[in-house]
């Protein structure tokens, strides 16, 4: 038998010996004094009086807030695993958060969810090691040192745990209630700063989205189960096309058709398109926007539930007889697309179109000349672009549209000046510009068989620097104007349905996504109690029975 001498037995030199409740209380100050910078700055800007006391206050609540999050669930065995892993999280929260001026509230924990791999490596930038090092590398180290002390007795270790969470309750509602006015205040007036309280926004907002996504995992339910063909199927003798473009991160402030100083989109401006120059969208990112534009509900009536748990436009388009179909040129429908006829950029592209596996968005136009050639009856295609995702803005064009130079080629954008953020942004635009003109000249070629009309709008804008925010996704009471006006254009062949000359003269009125279930119902003429006629700019300018 193997002796054992005192020696071994024992622990390493620099090992820390901590209670499980001494491990939480140290991670929890940790949090509180290293990466909520931005919750503080918030909380003390509209604070007159006294500072000090208020920023000890909010430190005390944030430490027991943290305290109270881990403890439930932290034993023993479970504790370094769990504060590893929120050590990592929390690192690259505070990153983004400090880096680009994000909230991470549950419509962006969704979005960063829902993204892909091409996605997410590009916010993957070397400004993100330092942080990973003093938020992760540094505690890991620190915790990888920890040896936890055993106590004597479950009961013991109940009554520690129990009495643990007790002080840390009394410590939160002593705070509260010691700056009851100020935090009052502060909480009605900027509630959004709840999602800067950092690592309980993203624990909060991850529980959430799992939580709706639970509710809405069974069978949706039926929209416009009355929808029904309208006259003009009965009385048209040619095909109707709407080619539905839905764009990505576009904003309204730098383009041509609305007004922007540089000429962003030369080739839509020399042809026959109305442009909407007063657009807001639903949300600020695609996990909001693309189901809302696609409910009846839109943003006036917004319910996140409600929206993800039933059907789409387009299966009530189906359900009626309209031909559709969904081609993607980034992550997904957001569940816009279940249930219909679906197909990727890269599954119907040219490989020239689609280097390293990333398709450009004129990707999205291939085989549309054949298809028009075949197509019959009623028809709405809708084409999901990659448009101006950021922050690699400069890989969204080919290089003969890198015309606005010097432009930004770093995923990091604050690498970059706001100038050569704005030329590549602008670039990317312009490309845009030339992928619409490109469609648009496709339907023309074929307006001698086929009544097609084009629309596009943007799903949210962007941030390009403007008061320190980049991207998008702020929650929507604050975010600027920049991140929810969107641009928003529509083409028809002449001869066709719809007269562009009345539809001009209802563009220079505000509108928004909420006008887009009803536009394609009018267009389509699909009938059904969910349509409201006084919703639909087409209303009053379509050329058929009963429009």
């Amino acid at each position: 038998m193997t002796s054992i001498s005192p020696a071994d037995t024992e622990p390493p030199r620099w090992t820390i010996n901590a209670s499980v409740e001494t491990l939480l209380l140290g991670a929890s100050l940790f949090w509180a004094v290293a990466v909520n910078q931005r919750f503080f700055a918030g909380a003390l800007a509209g604070h007159p009086g006294d500072n000090l006391g208020f920023t000890l206050a909010l430190g005390l609540a944030l430490v027991a807030l943290n305290f109270l999050l881990l403890a439930p669930f932290a034993t023993r065995h479970s504790v370094k695993p769990l504060l590893a892993l929120m050590f990592v999280a929390t690192a690259f929260a505070a990153h983004y958060m400090n880096r680009l001026g994000v909230y991470l509230d549950p419509s962006m924990l969704r979005n960063v969810l829902r993204t892909d791999v091409r996605e997410a490596s590009e916010l993957f930038t070397p400004s993100l090691v330092p942080d990973l090092l003093l938020l992760a590398v540094l505690p890991l180290l620190v915790l990888w040192r920890v040896r936890i002390v055993r106590r004597a007795g479950w009961a013991t270790a109940l009554g520690v745990r129990i009495a643990g969470i007790g002080i840390a309750a009394a410590v939160l509602v002593g705070t509260v209630v010691a700056q009851y006015q100020p935090l009052a205040s502060l909480m009605r007036n900027q509630k959004e700063l709840r999602y800067l309280i950092t690592p309980a926004n993203y624990v909060w907002s991850l529980a959430s989205v799992f939580g709706r996504d639970a509710r809405a995992s069974g069978p949706k339910k039926v929209l416009g189960a009355d929808a029904r063909p309208g006259p003009s199927w009965k009385t048209d003798t040619r095909p109707r096309v709407v080619v539905f473009v839905v764009g990505e991160t576009a904003r309204a402030a730098n383009w041509g058709l609305d007004g922007y100083s540089r000429q962003t989109t030369p080739q839509l401006a020399s042809l026959p398109v109305v442009a909407f120059r007063d657009v807001t969208s639903c949300g600020t990112n695609t996990e909001v926007s693309v189901p809302c534009m696609f409910s009846a509900l839109g943003r006036r009536h917004y319910d996140e539930d409600t929206i993800r748990g039933s059907e789409s436009l387009l299966n009530l388009l189906a359900r009626a007889g309209v031909g559709v179909r969904w081609r993607d040129n980034q992550s997904g429908c957001k569940g816009v697309c279940d249930g219909v006829p679906t197909e990727t950029a890269a599954e119907v592209a040219p490989p020239a179109l689609c280097p390293g596996g990333a398709c450009l968005d004129e990707a999205l136009l291939a085989g549309l000349d054949d298809w028009l050639n075949k197509v019959d009856g009623r028809q709405i295609l809708v084409l999901h672009q990659l448009g101006n995702h950021g922050p690699a803005y400069f890989r969204r064009y080919p290089p003969e549209y890198e015309r606005f130079q010097p432009a930004c080629r770093n995923e990091d954008l604050r690498s970059c000046t706001r100038e050569q953020i704005v030329n590549a942004y602008d670039n990317a635009l312009l490309y845009t510009d030339h992928v619409l003109a490109t469609l648009v000249r496709t339907l023309q070629a074929h307006a001698d068989r086929v009544d097609a009309t084009m629309i596009y709008v943007s799903d949210h804008g962007e941030s390009l620097g403007e008061n320190n925010f980049y991207l998008h996704g702020l929650p929507y009471a604050i975010a600027p104007q920049e991140q929810k006006k969107v641009p928003m254009v529509v083409w028809a062949n002449s001869g066709g349905p719809l007269d562009t000359g009345c539809l001009a003269r209802k563009a220079a009125e505000p509108a928004s996504h909420d006008n887009l279930f009803h536009l394609m119902l009018g267009l389509l003429d699909v009938q059904t109690s969910l349509y409201e006629p006084e919703m639909d700019p087409s209303h009053g300018c379509r050329r058929e029975p009963g429009a």
